[in-house]
């Protein structure tokens, strides 16, 4: 197709829309040249951008499926491994449990407790249960104790505790001088010990 660039003004003048087959081989060219951009714009934006997004998406989900594949290929590579340290934190967890006190043997702590305390030449004022308070997983138990005697004896009483078979925490600790001894300390604590709740159930 042969263009006449000359007199170009000649040729886009008097364009009949109705008769598109008579334009000038230039303004022909124009045309085509116009609707060929809008016919890829509309492509772009109706088809092409949309497959970009979703291959961004695939790639993502590429990425991610490769991070979960690691993961597993790991796991499956240390199966045995993780076999191995898993019956060992059962193994652990079940000592843990052994260290908690059986419903019949929660009386027998505060004889141990008495024991330690005498033991250690404190005098009792307080030694009481208190409500238990019920977790998740487990049941504590409080005891609510005041004793009298020294600090070096109330170092000895909180050691000897921490020795005792079955688990014991301390807390709330409170030293005040005793207004109805001579010169003496007044020590006002709570213990707590712990007991399993399946084990309730069993």
């Amino acid at each position: 197709m042969n263009l006449d660039l000359s007199n170009l003004s000649e040729q886009f003048s008097d364009l009949d829309l109705e008769n598109i087959a008579q334009w000038p081989p230039a303004a022909k060219f124009v045309a085509g040249l116009f609707l060929a951009v809008v016919v890829s714009a509309v492509g772009y934006a109706l088809i092409i951008s949309e497959k970009i997004e979703q291959l961004d998406r695939v790639k993502a989900d590429e990425i991610t499926l490769k991070e979960q594949y690691k993961t597993k290929y790991h796991i499956s590579a240390n199966l045995d491994l993780f076999k191995a340290q898993m019956k060992e934190a059962e193994s652990m967890f079940a000592n843990q449990l052994k260290s908690l006190p059986d419903s019949h043997e929660t009386p027998g702590l505060l004889d141990d407790i008495t024991f330690v305390g005498t033991t250690s030449d404190l005098n009792f004022v307080k030694l009481n249960w208190q409500p238990e308070i019920t977790r998740e997983i487990y049941v504590e138990l409080p005891i609510d104790i005041e004793v009298i005697g020294s600090y070096h004896d109330f170092g000895h009483f909180v050691s000897k505790i921490a020795g005792l078979p079955r688990i014991v925490t301390l807390h709330n600790f409170k030293i005040a001088r005793d207004t109805q001894g001579q010169g003496e300390l007044s020590l006002k604590l709570q213990a707590k010990t712990y007991r399993y709740k399946e084990s309730e159930t069993e």
